[in-house]
């Protein structure tokens, strides 16, 4: 059996901050990274790594993240020829000579405030034949019948970011930039978001633009079995009609099914906790990892039950890879070394 965790942010983003690694309990973490064959591949974010996991190409410069989330949000618009892109509510705050963007991580957003917004928005819109569709209170979606000459970034590449790096580039880009301004006008004022600031919640006065294209013909997946609580993964497990589970409490609870073939799981709890720059909650987070996932998988690893063990991290700067088999383990002349050395190589 073979087994691939993906963990977003396994090392903490700022390099500078090397302290956050003092007495951290990761010995097991350590001792499997120590032990590993390792690989670095460029940068990339959760969604693109999962969409070339599954052999999703690109269209127009962009990943149909949009189009593949439909069979999760509205299963009845997924075999729909039309092009889709994400427009989710977002929080926009000015600084100094920057635009941060903060993601629904950062606010609430009920189904009434979500419906009364993409009506008065859809109004407004209505010259540039689109329709905004609030599919879930944090997951809008624009639904078009041209397709777009635009490049766009992920959300969890602009999230907690300077936007002005990140706005849609290509021919249309100018159409959207208007479009996004005029929605941007619109949200500023608006009575829901007086409402909102008055209760001294974030006021939704954005969108953010991404993930666009059509639904793929046919999707590739090179799992028997997919473990995750992140609604995309679960999208794609449906599309390629891959056995899905939410994940499991820990990896004891995952060894009990006695797992056959090759899977994925997916470890993403770290990933709000970096992009926020929460330094506690990240550290606690991975301790209770270590506890919970790393030291069971190591011994299993020891234990035969597990033939091949790769753990791919993601972050701003490269995507690693660590794989390592039972045989690996004894090499005793490969020290074990402090999470902090992986970050330092960032």
């Amino acid at each position: 059996m073979n087994l691939n965790i993906l963990i977003p942010n396994l090392f903490w983003p700022d390099a500078v901050q090397i302290n956050i690694y003092n007495e951290l309990p990761v010995h097991h973490l350590e001792a499997l990274l120590s032990k590993s064959v390792s690989t670095v591949d460029p940068a990339q974010e959760m969604e693109i790594w999962l969409c070339r996991q599954f052999n999703i190409a690109q269209q127009q410069n962009d990943w149909p993240i949009a189009a593949m989330m439909l069979h999760m949000d509205a299963p009845d618009l997924a075999a729909s020829k039309d092009f889709w892109i994400r427009a989710d509510p977002v929080h926009l705050r000015i600084e100094q000579n920057h635009i941060m963007l903060a993601d629904s991580q950062a606010f609430q957003i009920t189904k009434e405030e979500a419906k009364e917004l993409t009506q008065d928005l859809n109004h407004n819109l209505a010259d540039y034949n689109c329709a905004l569709l609030p599919l879930r209170p944090d997951r809008w979606y624009l639904q078009l019948s041209k397709i777009p000459d635009m490049r766009t970034y992920t959300l969890g590449q602009v999230t907690c970011r300077n936007i002005n790096n990140f706005l849609p580039s290509g021919i249309d880009s100018n159409i959207w930039h208007k479009i996004f301004n005029e929605i941007q006008m619109l949200l500023h004022e608006h009575s829901i978001n007086l409402a909102r600031e008055s209760r001294g919640e974030l006021a939704i006065n954005s969108v953010w633009l991404w993930g666009g294209g059509k639904s793929p013909q046919s999707i590739q997946s090179p799992y028997t079995h997919i473990w995750s609580n992140d609604d995309f993964v679960h999208a794609l497990a449906l599309v390629s009609t891959t056995k899905y589970s939410k994940l499991p409490a820990n990896a004891n609870e995952w060894l009990m099914t006695q797992p056959q073939g090759d899977h994925l799981v997916v470890l993403d709890s770290l990933r709000g906790k970096a992009k926020y720059r929460n330094a506690y909650s990240w550290r606690e987070t991975l301790a209770a990892m270590e506890k919970d996932w790393f030291s069971p998988l190591h011994a299993a690893l020891k234990q035969g039950k597990i033939d091949q063990l790769t753990i791919t991290a993601l972050d701003d700067t490269s995507t690693r890879n660590f794989m390592l088999t039972r045989s690996n383990l004894w090499k005793f002349w490969l020290i074990t070394k402090p999470l902090s050395t992986y970050s330092e190589k960032h």
